[in-house]
């Protein structure tokens, strides 16, 4: 992995936890949100940055800082499957 990479992927992690912080204790963020934050860009160039986001996601998950969900139910990050939301760990 290189510098950048992992400059983005620190940069996704602190959108993640800054996004839900923004938010009420309940609320639930998209990890597209997380990829259009970080992205500098105006176009549509934060889709690159989607999967990156939701790896990010599964590492906060693994350090227990919050959850991925579906249908507002907990998830395992392993068996996520489709659109997910994230929010604070409970």
């Amino acid at each position: 992995m290189t510098d950048r990479e992992q400059q983005t992927d620190r940069r996704l992690e602190r959108a993640i936890l800054e996004l839900l912080e923004a938010r009420g204790p309940a609320a639930t963020i998209c990890p597209s949100d997380a990829a259009r934050a970080v992205y500098a860009g105006n176009d549509d160039g934060w889709r690159a940055l989607m999967e990156p986001a939701r790896r990010a996601a599964r590492r906060l998950v693994a350090a227990g800082e919050v959850e991925i969900t579906q249908g507002g139910q907990p998830v395992e990050p392993t068996e996520a499957q489709g659109p997910i939301r994230i929010r604070r760990a409970r």
